[in-house]
C-alpha cells in the first residue's frame, strides 16, 4: 500500500501591535524609502531581516513508490564479484593478508597455505608489493595477482582441478615511463626526496653520481636544489620498480653540477668529463682508521717491530667491502697472516689488497672482472688479527703506498670519437634540466 508523505513548513502566527497614527506614517515613509535597496538585494537573492510572516506557506504532497517486498533479486546476486587493490605492509603474514582481502572460503585458504606453487605469497611478503584480488561478496576467491621479483606476478585462479585453484608465474604488463622530479633541500637529501616522492633507490643513485664533488653528510645547505630524470615501470598505475637515472642536476652552495648517463655505468658532465674518480679513496663506508700506514709499527700479535704496509679500517664483522676501481680478480683465497684475502689488478700496474675477510662475495672469482663499487667480500678477523677490521693495501708496480695520501689516477674522459655521439645524446636531457633549473616542484620544510 502506498503512503502519502506530507511535507509542511512551520506556520508562523504574527503578533498584533496597536500603533499610533504618527508611528504608522513614519513606518510607511521608511518602507517607501527602502524599496530601491530591497530591489537590489532581491537581485542577489538576499533578503536580510525578512520576517517569517512574509514567507509563503505551501503544502507539498508527493507519492513515493516503494519496492514490492516480494521482488526477486538478480539471479547472479550471490556471485557478484569485487576487485580489490592492496599493498603488502610491514609485519604482514599470510593470515593477515587473507583477512584484509576478505578471502574466506576454506578451499582457497587451504590452497594458499599448502600448495607449493602458491608458496611465494607467504615467502615474499615484503612491504610494498602489489596485490590485486577478485572475490565474491561472500568472500570466495576468484583470482589473485601478487607482485614478485623481476617484474613477474604470481597469478592464482579458480579452476576445475581437484585443488579448486591453479597458479602460475607470469610476466607483468609493465608501462615504462620517464619521470622528471625536482626537490629543494631543507635538512637532508633523503628528507627532500621523500617529500618530493622520489624513491630511495633514485636518491641513493643521485648521491653516488655526485659523491666525488659533494659530501652529502657535511656539504648540503638549506636551499640547495636537485632535479632528476629517471626511468620507472608501472603496473595498473602502481610503481613496480625504478630504472636508470638518465640525468641529474644538483645545485650545491650555488655551484651547478650535472651528470648525464652514457654507456654502461658512467655519468659524465656536459663537457664529457667522467664524474667518478677512477679510484675510491676507501673500500668501506662510514668507518675509521684503526691503524695507519707505517714503515715501523709494533705488531700486537708478533710482538716485534715491522712495517705496516697498508691501512686498517675498523668495522663490524660482515661489513661490505667494495672494489675501489674497475679490475680483474687475480687472487681470492687464504694467505698467511692476511687470512682470507683478495687481490685486484687495475690498469697501469696498480693492485689493491683486501685482507682478514670473513668471507668472499659469490661473484668474486679469480679471473672475473669487477666494477668500482661492487661488493667483493665482507669484513672479518681471519689470519693475524686481534679484532674485526679490513686490512687494505695500495701497490704501484709492487711498491707499497699509503692509501690515504697516494695521488689517485684522474678520471678518464670520453674519447674524441665518442664526444659527437655523447653531445647528441645529452642535448635533450640537458634541455629538460634547463626547463626545471629554476623551478621548485617540491620543497621540504
Amino acid at each position: 500500500m502506498l503512503k502519502k508523505i506530507r511535507i509542511l513548513t512551520q506556520k508562523y502566527t504574527p503578533q498584533k501591535y496597536t500603533l499610533g497614527t504618527h508611528k504608522q506614517r513614519i513606518r510607511w515613509l521608511l518602507a517607501a524609502s527602502t524599496i530601491p535597496l530591497l530591489g537590489i538585494l532581491t537581485a542577489f537573492g538576499i533578503a536580510p531581516y525578512t520576517l517569517p510572516e512574509n514567507v509563503p506557506v505551501i503544502a507539498i504532497s508527493q507519492e513515493i513508490p516503494m519496492p514490492e517486498t516480494g521482488e526477486a533479486l538478480p539471479a547472479d546476486a550471490d556471485t557478484a564479484s569485487l576487485w580489490r587493490l592492496d599493498e603488502t605492509q610491514r609485519g604482514d603474514t599470510l593470515a593477515s593478508v587473507l583477512s584484509r582481502l576478505n578471502i574466506r572460503n576454506s578451499e582457497a585458504v587451504a590452497y594458499l597455505r599448502q600448495a607449493p606453487e602458491a608458496s611465494a605469497l607467504a615467502t615474499q611478503l615484503v612491504p610494498g608489493r602489489t596485490l590485486l584480488v577478485k572475490t565474491t561478496d561472500q568472500g570466495d576467491l576468484i583470482e589473485l595477482q601478487f607482485q614478485l621479483d623481476g617484474g613477474n606476478a604470481l597469478v592464482i585462479k579458480k579452476s576445475s582441478t581437484a585443488a579448486g585453484y591453479s597458479a602460475q608465474t607470469q610476466a607483468m604488463a609493465l608501462e615504462k615511463r620517464v619521470i622528471v622530479k625536482s626537490a629543494e633541500i631543507r635538512s637532508s637529501l633523503f628528507a627532500a626526496t621523500d617529500e618530493a616522492d622520489i624513491p630511495d633507490a633514485i636518491a641513493t643513485k643521485i648521491a653516488d653520481i655526485f659523491s666525488s664533488e659533494i659530501d652529502f653528510n657535511q656539504d648540503l645547505r638549506r636551499g640547495d636544489h636537485l632535479t632528476v630524470i629517471y626511468e620507472a615501470a608501472y603496473n595498473n598505475g602502481e610503481l613496480i620498480r625504478t630504472g636508470k637515472v638518465l640525468a641529474a642536476e644538483f645545485v650545491n652552495k650555488g655551484k651547478v653540477l650535472r651528470g648525464i648517463a652514457y654507456g654502461d655505468n658512467g655519468y659524465y658532465s656536459p663537457n664529457g668529463m667522467n664524474l667518478h674518480k677512477s679510484f675510491l679513496r676507501s673500500p668501506l663506508e662510514f668507518t675509521r682508521i684503526s691503524s695507519g700506514f707505517s714503515l715501523a709499527r709494533w705488531h700486537p700479535i708478533l710482538n716485534t717491530m715491522r712495517a705496516h704496509k697498508g691501512v686498517d679500517y675498523a668495522a663490524p664483522i660482515g661489513t661490505k667491502v667494495k672494489a675501489v676501481a674497475d679490475a680483474t680478480v687475480s687472487f681470492v683465497g687464504q694467505q698467511g697472516g692476511y687470512g682470507n684475502m683478495i687481490i685486484l689488478d687495475h690498469h697501469n700496474g696498480i693492485t689493491t689488497v683486501y685482507g682478514h675477510l670473513s668471507r668472499f662475495a659469490a661473484e668474486t672469482v679469480r679471473g672475473h672482472a669487477v666494477h668500482q663499487g661492487d661488493v667483493i667480500g665482507f669484513v672479518g678477523m681471519t689470519g693475524l688479527a686481534t679484532g674485526p677490521h679490513l686490512h687494505y693495501e695500495y701497490r704501484i708496480n709492487g711498491v707499497f703506498h699509503d692509501p690515504v695520501t697516494v695521488a689517485l689516477p684522474a678520471s678518464i674522459p670520453l674519447a674524441d670519437s665518442q664526444r659527437i655521439s655523447f653531445i647528441g645524446h645529452a642535448k635533450p636531457l640537458l634541455s629538460q634540466l634547463d626547463l626545471l633549473h629554476d623551478t621548485d616542484l617540491a620543497a621540504l620544510e
